[in-house]
């Protein structure tokens, strides 16, 4: 497939797939939900792509952003979890998000009758976020609880930009219309720009994504692990975003019933270079790796000008800020792994930790999963796999009562 007929494959698809089009979203509803709540605490309620790109949002940016509520993930039937994080909520002040595509995800349903147990879950302390159709809706409906909509079709991992984001987003104060305006920046820059046929060394948005997928796609049997270095630890919620995104949408059954997948592995910088990084230049070579640096970080703290007895030798950290400190290791880690000449690596720069950054990070992965996807001839947004042991589940659970 050419990389003319690979692009208007996905232009066909996006009047399809409703991911595309979300950057373009309406966000007064959201907005106007946001400016009513009164609580100081968020709790969303769900699972997977329920709660997976929105931690990654509230996680890059919590730090650097005055927001006005905290916002609390309850996303795991582990016990030990559920206990240690409600017993630090107050549940009286505490609004309750429970968010499932299909309305009936076992894990959210279970959790959501564990907080009915604490509090008295209505229409003044839980909203919910579904499809339209969906038990769950029906629901809300029945307790007059607020309900916003998941489009059927905008897969839960692929929802971020949706209400399944926006909304939980907007109440705890993060900028969802600059967030919105970061993905449509990518958008615009993949599916306006008319570059195909030029021949100049530089990449565009578009041409970079479509390299990229090729080479995963034509080297999927050489370099089937394929690794996420993100050097900040703001980006881990990115990272375990883009292992579902990654691991969901494309270990599957091509056309000829032939298993494909491409193992997506996340590690942060510059504490996985005292780890995997052993592993990927001395291992085998089955791993391509994908930088992603921050280029500001808005934070001024260096090195204090002070000297250890016994460790003068390393004066030479002195008054250097952290910030040139990380991105000089990754530098190095970069220069290292290049000059191997056998490791394919790539580099992606962020500009800062803002919603607009964090949002075209993702909007650009999204298009890249859904562009390998085409060219493995797979359909990346079912999920057979998954849905299988779901079966499983409930009918050991029904043979249990």
């Amino acid at each position: 497939m050419l990389d003319k007929e690979l692009f208007s494959a996905i232009v066909k698809e996006k009047e399809e797939r409703g991911y595309y089009n979300l950057p373009f979203k309406d966000t007064t509803a959201f907005k106007e939900y946001a400016a009513t709540v009164k609580q100081n605490n968020v709790v969303v309620i769900g699972i997977g792509g329920s709660t997976l790109g929105t931690y990654a949002i509230y996680q890059f940016l919590k730090h650097s952003k005055e927001l006005t509520k905290e916002l609390f993930f309850l996303e795991t039937t582990d016990p030990i979890d559920i206990q240690s994080k409600m017993k630090n909520i107050d549940v009286e002040d505490t609004l309750f998000i429970v968010i499932s595509k299909s309305g009936t995800t076992l894990e959210t349903v279970a959790l959501f009758k564990y907080v009915n147990s604490l509090v008295k879950c209505d229409k003044h302390n839980t909203v919910v976020i579904t499809e339209n159709d969906s038990k769950l809706n029906t629901y809300a409906q029945a307790n007059g609880m607020k309900m916003f909509e998941i489009p059927k079709n905008v897969g839960g991992r692929f929802s971020v930009l949706s209400a399944v984001g926006l909304l939980p987003l907007a109440i705890v104060g993060i900028d969802i219309d600059t967030l919105l305006r970061g993905a449509k920046n990518v958008h615009d820059s993949f599916f306006e720009e008319s570059d195909l046929e030029q021949n100049d060394d530089s990449l565009s948005i578009k041409k970079r994504v479509l390299k990229k997928a090729r080479f995963f796609a034509e080297y999927k049997n050489s370099f089937n692990i394929n690794v996420v270095f993100s050097y900040s630890s703001r980006l881990e919620g990115f990272n375990k975003w883009y292992i579902q995104l990654w691991g969901e949408s494309l270990g599957k059954l091509d056309i000829n019933s032939t298993h494909q997948g491409l193992t997506p592995v996340g590690i942060i910088g510059p504490v996985d270079q005292h780890s995997f990084l052993q592993l990927i230049i001395e291992g085998r070579r089955d791993k391509t790796v994908t930088f992603i640096k921050v280029n500001d970080f808005h934070c001024d703290l260096s090195v204090p000008d002070i000297t250890l007895k016994g460790l003068e030798e390393l004066d030479y950290i002195n008054n250097i800020k952290f910030s040139s400190l990380i991105n000089e290791q990754a530098d190095a880690t970069i220069e290292a792994i290049c000059s191997l000449n056998d490791i394919p690596c790539d580099v992606m720069n962020i500009d800062d930790i803002s919603e607009y950054s964090i949002a075209g990070l993702m909007y650009e992965y999204e298009l890249l999963t859904s562009l390998t996807a085409k060219l493995l001839q797979i359909n990346c947004y079912n999920q057979p796999g998954v849905e299988s042991g779901k079966k499983i589940l409930k009918e050991k659970l029904l043979k249990g009562q």
